[in-house]
């Protein structure tokens, strides 16, 4: 037998990386259409305050709940992603094992 094909996985693995590093580093991209509206909303409001020379701390603190739920979420998904690439592994080596041991010796 050869080996599983996880490719699909392995680049869904790949891009799920590339993602939580996004999000690390503060980029938009990997975010949901309501997790943006969320950002931009806080963003606006903390603008606003700002300008009226009042305390921000509100905003930040929404932002911040904003980015740790995307990095769970995330992270949640690339868990699970690569339960699931072991599981196919797992299963090719028990066929695999299997069909070895069912020959003639």
């Amino acid at each position: 037998m050869s080996k599983p094909n996880t490719r699909h996985l392995d680049k869904e693995i790949a891009l799920t990386e590339r993602k939580l590093e996004a999000v690390r580093n503060e980029e938009m991209w990997p975010l949901t259409g309501s997790e943006r509206r969320q950002v931009l909303g806080a963003l606006a409001s903390g603008s606003y305050r700002t300008l009226r020379s009042k305390s921000t701390g509100r905003a930040e603190r929404k932002l911040e709940r904003v980015q740790e739920s995307v990095l769970n979420r995330l992270t949640a998904e690339l868990t699970a992603l690569q339960k699931e690439r072991g599981r196919i592994v797992a299963e090719a080596a028990t066929a695999k094992a299997a069909k070895k041991s069912s020959g003639w010796w």
